[in-house]
């Protein structure tokens, strides 16, 4: 109930926020990075940022906020996800998963900019067309696939407790880091 309500519950909450939102992203995001960027209706991200869910290290199906085959086409989500390495920006960029890829030095710029333009449209097209686009979204299954994934979710921490006593499948905060400071993919 916890993660549901903190990680899913809290996801779902800010993409379905009327006013639009934009993730700048600069460096690593990883994992609970990644769900904060995907909520939001649009990503720009610096040339040196890069992606990854490695937590299927973990012997889990992924991030909680499961938007994984709606971001990715589905066979690069599950390249994604079988080898959890980093994807950079430019190739995210490619897959469809960022607006804009810019240089460090001009990501906060940039992503101002856009808000600045977004700002000036009218406020009630802007949250129909988020709506709209959202509904959509829900309509191609990713609410369905989200609830789905989430249960698998708790079905592998249950399987790691059995197996191994580890809810986590031997991976805590720091194993993670070096998986991710040794995958290829870069």
């Amino acid at each position: 109930a916890r993660e549901q309500e903190v990680y899913l519950g809290m996801c779902r909450r800010w993409r379905e926020m009327p006013k639009p939102t934009i993730a700048m992203v600069q460096g690593a995001c990883i994992a609970g990075g990644l769900m904060l960027a995907w909520v939001c209706d649009l990503i720009v991200a610096s040339e040196d940022s890069y992606f990854a869910d490695p937590v299927v290290r973990m012997g889990i199906p992924g991030v909680e906020y499961f938007a994984h085959v709606h971001e990715l086409n589905p066979r690069i989500a599950k390249e994604f996800l079988f080898l959890g390495e980093r994807m950079p920006a430019a190739r995210a960029y490619q897959m469809g998963m960022l607006n804009r890829v810019v240089a460090r030095d001009l990501l906060e710029q940039e992503t101002l900019d856009i808000a600045g333009r977004i700002a000036q449209m009218p406020r009630l097209g802007l949250q129909l067309s988020k709506q709209a686009v959202n509904n959509a979204e829900d309509l191609m299954g990713k609410r369905a696939t989200m609830d789905m994934v989430f249960g698998l979710h708790h079905f592998a921490h249950a399987h790691n407790e059995l197996v191994s006593g580890d809810r986590l499948g031997g991976y805590d905060a720091k194993a993670m880091a070096r998986s991710q400071r040794t995958s290829g993919g870069a």
